[in-house]
């Protein structure tokens, strides 16, 4: 038996020795290795890549920017069966293990040893998480013992909640997911709180191969995988064999959900990322910050439906332009109909079908998917063939002067109550939408609204569909303002000594301005001439002579000056008298803000759109601090009660009341009467038309917003005879208004100290004795009352002296 001792000692020495030599090697390893691993300090302030979200003012989601896809959770907020699941699929004994699974390492040696093959093994959740945060996924053998190390070293560092919290916020589960969090929407449109035992299982089985085992890619591998998972947690406890036999027999109920978005607004979406590319770089698709506009989202929901509505109903005035495409030999089968349709988006609503019957007042048309619709006649008999701008066919008889079969076409769904029956017996709830015939706008549209007390937009659309034209009109287009721009040469005259009630000629001139390149003959829109106009009735029907008169009298250099209190640069607007006539070049968001001032009261607010900045993990790393109005602040202050900077004033109390007070007439009886169907008196605005009805604006107010909406054609093509902005542009601004006004208070402004109220005779804008006839009342400064009167026994005397200017 000695041998067998001898034996035994040797096959002990050998294994001591054995054992020493791998301490060793571990030790040299650990010693090699160690100058490199990283501080695992640094995972407590872990910042993961999160996409970058805008938000409007309520937090409602407008749009996300970035590669992945994360929604970052407390470990609180993890469900105890997502918990469950992950550690049946990835690592059953987590809570027993120091960091390293040496069973599980010990098998995979084992695996190498027989087949000399180096396979995925072994690897425990804090062992993927020293990975996923500091390591390649290259399989070497240092990379392996890298892992090792700091597995055992974050073990030592945090607890296992902080573990398990980093891991399933990092862990990658396929389509731009990471994190259970962002996986839980983009397969299931639901939060991980939502997500059914077999959903949970099949997030869970993705960490082992997200492609393979993708519900969206490969259904059967994933359910195979799934079914594996919820195997182990039946063999691990986690749920009763009835969980398991409920779960198992469900479904595959994946599919692909985008980020549910509460607030169209892509074009303020994109003005917010470019900004924050310009703060912080590349950082700012990965930083996690979340960006509060000043987006109202029920207001910017109006802003598009006003500019889509009056779009629509602009390209219907102007006739059909005909099919998008003909299709000769139209298939039958809805596939070879939907591969048709494939790439053929909805743009602002319309969906694309194509006509697969024709009737004598009737269509039928392919939706895609199986969906089919009719068009009844009501709601195609607008489709004249289009000619040119002012012209179009003959009126259509039957359906198949408008249609063919194979015709590929556009359709909107009319809202739910248009389908109710005339006598409102049809239940909205069950009514079927009603289809009309449409077609992609050719002009385009703009429609800004601002907040006159701090400049906040609360509304901003640059086009009819962002994706289908991503140039941005309301803070890019530069175009004419037409008569929209005389509130500001009306504004400089009061500050010249006119008055509401002052008289201007409006008969015919001619001008030879060098500027002007010859002779100048302009012209009123209706093209008559009115004689002897007082500025009111002048600006309220919009006449372009006496606006070009008032120019001339008082001088465009000191029209400029004021102007530019209104915040255009006067190097930018016409030396000439065109200015009167709004020849400048600005912007929608330009006109809204100027606009402002006389909404306001009289200051000068900067419009912005990004009210602050919140970072995961920082709070709020930025706070816009806008110059907003206070009217009841002392003078000489320089901060309201809350700390915020007060607004400069730029423009005389009195000016500005007596604007506000004219153009209330452009609503009640000038170019802008379809507004008063709004029933409100605290309404002003200006109509803004330009040459052959190039542009179309209506820029109005009250002093709670600021609104204007604008028409016109990118090629700056002509619109159409009779498109003025009172036609073109109103009904988008009345669409938007009627919402922002909701539970606004109708109320009027103040007068301010200084402006009396006296009556005058309508002809001549004199003063008026109490048994005057046609007398009226008008509003002057106190210092510019007409003294002299008409009427009861008085003389007539104008307010000052014409000059050869004015007639």
């Amino acid at each position: 038996m000695k041998w067998l001792w001898k034996f035994f000692k040797f096959l002990l020495t050998m294994g001591l020795l054995g054992a020493l030599g791998a301490a060793v090697a571990i030790g040299a390893a650990y010693y090699y290795l160690e100058p490199d691993l990283p501080d695992i300090d640094n995972l407590r302030e872990v910042r993961l890549q999160v996409p970058l979200k805008v938000v409007g003012r309520g937090g409602e989601l407008i749009a996300e920017f970035g590669e992945k896809r994360r929604i970052p959770l407390a470990y609180d907020e993890f469900p105890r069966r997502m918990v469950q699941a992950f550690l049946s699929a990835e690592d059953a004994n987590f809570y027993s293990h120091p960091g390293v699974d040496y069973r599980g390492l010990l098998r995979a040696g084992v695996q190498l040893a027989l087949t000399g093959k180096k396979k995925q093994g072994g690897s425990t959740i804090t062992m993927q998480v020293a990975r996923n945060f500091y390591l390649t996924r290259q399989k070497t053998y240092t990379r392996k013992l890298s892992e090792i190390f700091l597995a055992l070293r974050i073990e030592k560092e945090l607890s296992k909640a902080e573990i398990l919290e980093l891991y399933l916020n990092k862990i990658y589960l396929g389509h731009r997911a990471y994190g259970v969090g962002a996986a839980a929407q983009v397969y299931y449109g639901k939060t991980v709180d939502e997500l059914t035992l077999a959903q949970t299982a099949m997030i869970a089985g993705l960490p082992k191969a997200p492609s393979s085992f993708n519900p969206l890619t490969n259904p059967p591998r994933a359910l195979e995988r799934r079914d594996y998972v919820l195997g182990r947690m039946l063999e691990l406890g986690y749920i009763t064999r009835d969980q398991h036999a409920d779960a198992v027999a469900q479904p595959i109920t994946a599919s692909r959900y985008a980020p549910v978005i509460d607030v169209e607004a892509p074009y303020v979406a994109e003005m917010v990322r470019g900004e924050m590319v310009e703060r912080f770089g590349d950082d700012a698709y990965t930083g996690g910050f979340t960006v509060y506009t000043t987006v109202v989202a029920r207001e910017q929901g109006a802003a598009n439906r006003g500019v889509r509505n009056a779009l629509d109903a602009y390209s219907e005035r102007h006739g059909y332009h005909g099919p998008e495409e003909q299709i000769a030999d139209l298939p039958t089968e809805p596939q070879a109909l939907d591969a048709l349709l494939a790439d053929r988006p909805t743009v602002g609503g319309l969906r694309p079908a194509i006509v697969t019957a024709v009737g004598d007042k009737t269509a039928s048309a392919y939706l895609g998917d199986g969906a089919g619709v009719e068009i009844g006649w009501e709601q195609m008999q607008w489709a004249h063939k289009y000619i040119t701008s002012d012209r179009r066919g003959r009126a259509p008889k039957s359906a198949a002067d408008i249609l063919a079969v194979g015709d590929v076409i556009r359709v909107r769904a009319l809202p739910a109550e248009t389908a109710d029956d005339k006598n409102g017996d049809a239940d909205a709830s069950t009514a079927q939408p009603v289809w009309r015939l449409a077609q992609i706008p050719r002009a385009a549209s703009a429609l800004v609204a601002i907040d006159p007390r701090d400049g906040a937009i609360r509304a901003l659309v640059g086009g009819y569909d962002f994706y289908y034209s991503k140039f941005n009109r309301a803070t890019q287009a530069q175009r004419q303002p037409g008569s929209g721009f005389k509130a500001f040469i009306y504004s400089a005259a009061l500050e010249n000594g006119f008055t509401p009630a002052s008289l201007i000629n409006d008969a015919p001139v001619v001008f030879d301005d060098p500027s002007l390149e010859g002779a100048w003959r302009p012209e009123n829109y209706s093209g008559k001439f009115f004689g002897p106009t007082r500025l009111r009735e002048a600006l309220t029907k919009s006449r372009n002579l006496v606006s070009i008169r008032l120019l001339r009298s008082m001088g465009i250099e000191s029209a400029l000056a004021h102007i530019a209190n209104f915040g255009f640069d006067p190097a930018l607007l016409p030396d000439n008298l065109s200015l009167a006539l709004g020849s400048a070049s600005v912007t929608p968001l330009q006109m809204a803000s100027a606009y402002a001032i006389l909404a306001n009261g009289g200051y000068r607010v900067e419009p912005y759109f990004i009210a602050r900045i919140d970072q995961d993990g920082s709070g709020t790393v930025f706070e816009s601090q806008p110059r907003v109005v206070c009217d009841g602040c002392p003078p000489g202050a320089g901060t309201d009660d809350d700390g915020r900077p007060l607004a400069e004033r730029v423009l005389d109390a009195r000016n500005r009341y007596l604007m506000y007070s004219m153009m209330q007439d452009v609503i009640r009886r000038g170019t802008a009467t379809k507004a008063r169907a709004l029933g409100r008196k605290d309404l002003a605005g200006k109509t803004g038309t330009t040459n052959d009805q190039r542009d179309a604006w209506f820029n109005g107010y009250n002093e709670h917003i600021v609104a204007n909406a604008w028409v016109g054609f990118d090629d700056n093509s002509k619109l159409g005879r009779g498109e003025v902005g009172g036609k073109a542009a109103l009904p988008a601004w009345m669409d938007f208004m009627r919402v922002a006004l909701q539970d606004v208070p109708d109320r009027e402004p103040k007068m301010p100290p200084g402006i009396v109220s006296a009556r005058i005779d309508a002809r001549t804008g004199a003063a008026a004795g109490a048994g005057a006839n046609g007398a009226m009342f008008e509003v002057f400064r106190a210092e510019n009352v007409p003294t002299a009167r008409v009427g009861g026994g008085g003389t007539t005397v104008a307010p000052p002296p014409p000059t050869q200017d004015l007639f």
